[in-house]
């Protein structure tokens, strides 16, 4: 379908106009000053010829084929225009015109209609309410857009949801000397998508690094599929509009309300599928100029070399905070470059060169860095000093780098770089630098890692499938205690000794029969947080605890407005690490599975990390191993070692539930009590409801690609 919008023989500029200030005029202009390789008509209701090119009153009237329409008419008449263009057989529509989904229920009503006309028709949409769309590729030279500048051609593929960000990305791209390969914006995106076009770059022998402007997913889950085929191949770098989603504010569960605080979805996908996220545009470009030039650094060491030990200084500073190691200068690195630099020269990383320092004391030194392995990219700072000409300094770097074959991002304080560092990364401060060479370095980590795998458990699905059915008959809500506990069972999850009970002589009885140490938990709807409503004893010893603490918790339960329904008891488990694992499934994304420290405490702390699923055994190592608590599971302070691996077999049994059985919408285990002895669920909560309606896919007219 991309081919058809990207690679068109024949285009139509519906609404083309000479006016002064007319969308359709500026469309047409630079589809002409691009220099299209194929056919161009002009659709205008009266005129005979509009900038040099015979108009048609309706596209029906051109007799040679069109592939591409685009349309820029007032909204009223977009739909008129697009039965044309299936009366036509036109390919694909790009509707740049304005007044859709974005400009309340009338443009709804309208968008709605022309999506309903387009698919129909097997018609592919771009936009509504878009910029266009364009291909620098010397056998195409499209430019659909009302973009004032055409960008250099290079080998970027950028798409952008907006259509005045991505004028500013084709200004920024010029100057910046980063060539595209091919752009579009999307706009509404009622069709065509970020996936789609994402999936013909990823096959495009012209694009080799694609650049994303996204303000929201339409099916993030396929996005993260493709993305992370196109990822393994090709750098995909993105930056995220709206990053504070109000999120689901009444969640039930501590999962639910961690998620609803924060980014942490959209950084789960990106992570699990590749893609390099940045905070702004400016790091959008900085990243893309690091990876349209070079490969990924392999690894996180980073060696500093400079002619100002300020700059170093701050240099190395901000690569510690960006995740980066600045390690010692290898001995045999300060050997070999004794004998060409100054000895007041600090051969340490950072390397100060001194103010003076010639090209070839740079180039010494970004080779001998090179030659040693002991880094994996280098920053390289240079000052302009009065008695310098930087000319000559960014040659030698330039020409150096290309020698030692390893990843350099080149930092020129000065207004402008020199013109001979034009095919380096470069910067104008170190911290820009020391950011794009991490972001750089973690995605060269992540093409480096094993893909990781999804285990299949030998569980009971169809016990699992009956017990939420039976459940379902009731209606949606939260599972009783005694089925939660259940379908842990049947996943495979451990959990204490335990029983429910009517009343508090039931939990006697289980104390003096168990003779161990016992919990307490009430059961009572609407009772969501035990430990807020006091709901909740443990240690208790002996059946006159259980009875003492069973009558208080009634009365306290009474004073807080809720009605007992009945009693867990529980076997104390080991001391151990409170962990929380738990689902939530977002309406957007799916389902998504958190771990977290536990306990109480865990909105406080907000100590998470989270993945969308299916999770893959590599998922579930990292996001243990990325909880700032993660040490008191390792053995902190002499503690033996938890058994980490039973942490990680929890959430992939989770994962593998809410996968299997869709009516799981929430799930929690809070907390997941770990001990060098295992992993024990102490508490579970499990919400159902039914599941969604599938939704057929359109059928839409096939494509053929450009001849």
């Amino acid at each position: 379908a991309v081919e058809a919008v990207l690679r068109p023989r024949g285009i139509a500029v519906i609404g083309a106009s000479e006016r002064a200030g007319s969308v359709g005029g500026a469309v047409l202009a630079n589809v002409l000053a691009a220099g299209f390789t194929g056919t161009v008509h002009a659709v205008h209701p009266r005129a005979d010829r509009v900038h040099g090119v015979r108009a048609y009153p309706r596209v029906t009237d051109i007799a040679e084929p069109v592939d591409l329409a685009v349309i820029a008419t007032p909204a009223a008449a977009v739909a008129g225009a697009a039965r044309d263009c299936v009366a036509k057989g036109v390919r694909a529509v790009v509707v740049i015109s304005a007044g859709f989904g974005e400009a309340g229920p009338a443009g709804e009503v309208r968008q709605h209609e022309l999506l309903e006309i387009c698919r129909a028709g097997g018609i592919r949409l771009v936009g509504p309410n878009c910029l266009g769309v364009l291909n620098t590729d010397p056998a195409v030279r499209l430019n659909a857009t009302f973009a004032p500048q055409q960008p250099p051609a290079g080998r970027v593929g950028f798409l952008s949801q907006s259509g005045a960000l991505g004028i500013a990305v084709i200004e920024a791209a010029a100057g910046l000397g980063i060539g595209l390969s091919s752009f579009a914006s999307v706009g509404n995106k009622v069709d065509l998508s970020g996936n789609d076009f994402l999936s013909y770059w990823e096959r495009d022998d012209g694009t080799d690094v694609v650049l994303l402007y996204l303000e929201s997913f339409g099916n993030p889950r396929k996005f993260s599929r493709v993305a992370r085929r196109v990822a393994a191949r090709k750098p995909v770098i993105a930056v995220k509009g709206g990053r504070t989603p109000a999120g689901a504010r009444g969640a039930g569960s501590h999962t639910g309300a961690l998620l609803a605080a924060s980014d942490a979805t959209v950084d789960a996908l990106f992570r699990q599928a590749g893609v390099v996220r940045t905070d702004t545009l400016g790091e959008l470009f900085d990243v893309a100029s690091m990876l349209v030039r070079q490969p990924p650094p392999a690894g996180p060491r980073v060696g500093i070399v400079t002619n100002g030990g300020g700059l170093g200084i701050l240099c190395a500073d901000a690569c510690e905070a960006a995740g980066l190691e600045v390690p010692e200068t290898p001995v045999e690195v300060v050997d070999a470059l004794r004998a060409v630099l100054p000895a007041e020269a600090a051969l340490g990383n950072p390397m100060d060169l001194l103010a003076t320092a010639s090209p070839e004391q740079f180039a010494a030194a970004i080779g001998a860095f090179a030659e040693s392995a002991a880094v994996d990219a280098l920053i390289v700072l240079y000052v302009p000093p009065l008695v310098t000409d930087p000319e000559p300094i960014a040659a030698a770097i330039r020409d150096a780098a290309v020698r030692g074959g390893l990843p350099i991002a080149a930092v020129f304080a000065m207004r402008e770089a020199p013109a001979t560092a034009a095919d380096l990364p470069r910067f104008q401060f170190p911290e820009d630098a020391a950011r794009a060479v991490a972001r750089a370095a973690r995605y060269g980590a992540w093409r480096l890692r094993p893909p990781g795998l999804v285990p299949a458990f030998a569980v009971d699905d169809a016990a699992a499938g009956a017990l939420i059915a039976e459940a379902l008959r009731r209606g949606p809500g939260w599972l009783e205690p005694a089925e939660a506990t259940a379908l842990l069972e049947l996943y495979g999850i451990a959990q204490p000794r335990h029983l429910v009970v009517p009343d508090v002589d039931g939990a006697v009885q289980a104390a003096a029969d168990w003779q161990v140490p016992v919990a307490l938990k009430a059961i009572a709807p609407g009772l969501v947080h035990r430990t807020d409503a006091g709901a909740v004893a443990t240690g208790l010893a002996g059946p006159d605890a259980v009875r003492h603490e069973g009558d208080a918790m009634e009365l306290r339960l009474r004073r807080a407005g809720l009605s007992r329904q009945g009693l867990l008891v529980q076997e104390m488990a080991a001391e151990g690490v409170e962990v929380l694992v738990g689902v939530t499934v977002d309406p957007t994304f799916g389902p998504i599975v958190a771990v977290a420290a536990g306990g109480a405490a865990t909105e406080l702390l907000g100590d998470a990390a989270v993945r969308l699923t299916p999770l893959t055994d590599r998922d579930a190592h990292e996001m243990v191993r990325d909880l700032r608590t993660f040490p008191l599971l390792d053995g902190f302070r002499g503690a033996p070692p938890c058994d980490v691996a039973a942490v990680e077999d929890v959430l992939l049994r989770l994962s593998a539930l809410v996968e299997a059985h869709e009516e799981v919408v929430e799930i929690e285990v809070n907390p997941l009590i770990v001990s060098p002895s295992g992993a024990v669920a102490v508490d579970v909560r499990a919400r159902i409801a039914a599941a969604p309606a599938a939704t057929p896919e359109p059928s839409l007219r096939p494509f053929g690609p450009r001849a």
